[in-house]
């Protein structure tokens, strides 16, 4: 079938694109020593995660235990950075069942609670503690004067395995150029390694140091100390990544088939890929306005600078036009959109193409799997 023939809107996926992807992030962290566990809240989809681990992956992370319930049949090592409560014993201890299954703490009377009903059913698992290395959501301050008595005290607990410190660096998404995201990294792996020497003065031994972001995983590669990379996005790439100098256009594996349904003015146009297709995410740093970038054809991988779209409501994208444009009612063009692991997650299944040509669907198998 030609992806002329699809109904729109649709999410394309490009498979040569997508295995090229997981191969340059797979080879770049094999050639600096570290391992790769890609985050699965980009893709949702049992594929696409096993050709990751097929491909070299030590195992994946996921967002919420709903996801990793889905993947855990056929993926053997599933990491969850993530502060799961307690009051989810039960579906960590099943998982715990069907593959090997680690998650991250904070929070000292939520490792406690986790000692308490892990010890209670006879049970181990593999935990790390979060440290939060200045995007300021979750983890614990490093700098703080009992930073390290922290980790020393959870990694005391019983029936809690310690394995190390984890981190994500969510403030380069707000970088505003090369240098800055570098020096994120940078700073990130100072942090974490910092406080991991503080910890081995104890006698507390620290198996790993994982970090986890697809605008910092390039620069994250070179730092010493780091054991584990876990960025997720890099298998698609967006608009957001172009922008953020981790990806060119022709790296951009997801991309939106829409259709003109309206041009009421010389100056607009509207498509059919709203808000449940494009998502209102912006795009951060100096990614620029709007709500995706418009090629300039089905072919092509270019931006077409005379469209910008400036508004979506549910079902509608309105699309700002400046100079000559032929586009017409009934006409298609592809977006990349600001931000990909958003559109999956909209989506029952995407397109696998070639050219011009749609292969065959790709099931989003975790989607919507949000607790």
């Amino acid at each position: 079938m030609k992806i002329t023939s699809l109904p729109t809107p649709c999410v394309l996926v490009d498979q040569h694109r997508v295995e090229r992807n997981i191969d340059r992030m797979q080879g770049a962290a094999e050639a600096s020593g570290v391992r790769l566990r890609p985050h699965a809240k980009t893709h949702k989809s049992l594929d696409i995660a096993l050709t990751q681990v097929g491909r070299g992956a030590v195992g994946i992370c996921c967002a919420k235990l709903g996801e990793a319930e889905v993947f855990a049949d056929r993926i053997g090592d599933i990491r969850l950075p993530y502060p799961l409560q307690p009051v989810n014993a039960e579906r960590v201890f099943a998982l715990l069942d069907r593959t090997r299954v680690s998650f991250i703490v904070d929070h000292l009377e939520v490792a406690r609670g986790w000692s308490g009903v892990i010890r209670g059913a006879g049970r181990e698992v593999d935990v790390l503690v979060k440290v939060d290395v200045g995007f300021h959501r979750c983890g614990i301050d490093p700098d703080a004067t009992g930073a390290a008595e922290f980790v020393a005290r959870v990694a005391d607990l019983p029936g809690i395995r310690f394995r190390g410190l984890l981190s994500h660096a969510g403030h380069a998404y707000g970088a505003t150029s090369e240098e800055q995201i570098a020096q994120i990294a940078g700073d990130e792996a100072r942090i974490l390694t910092t406080l991991r020497d503080r910890l081995l003065d104890r006698g507390v031994p620290v198996a790993e140091i994982s970090v986890g972001s697809t605008p910092t995983a390039r620069f994250s590669m070179g730092m010493p100390g780091i054991t584990e990379l876990r960025p997720g996005n890099y298998v698609y790439f967006d608009r957001m990544q172009v922008a953020l100098g981790s990806a060119r256009w022709d790296d951009c594996a997801l991309t939106v088939l829409a259709r003109v349904v309206s041009r009421p003015a010389p100056d607009r146009l509207i498509l059919d890929s709203g808000s449940k297709t494009l998502t209102t995410d912006q795009v951060r740093g100096a990614g620029g306005a709007g709500y995706g970038t418009v090629l300039e054809s089905l072919h092509s991988d270019v931006p077409d600078e005379r469209l910008s779209i400036e508004r979506l409501s549910e079902e509608h994208a309105t699309v700002r036009i400046t100079g000559e444009c032929a586009l017409a009612p009934g006409d298609l063009v592809r977006i990349v959109p600001n931000h990909s692991c958003v559109v999956s997650n909209l989506m029952d299944d995407l397109w696998v193409v070639e050219g011009d040509d749609a292969m065959d669907r790709l099931r989003v198998t975790a989607r919507g799997r949000i607790a």
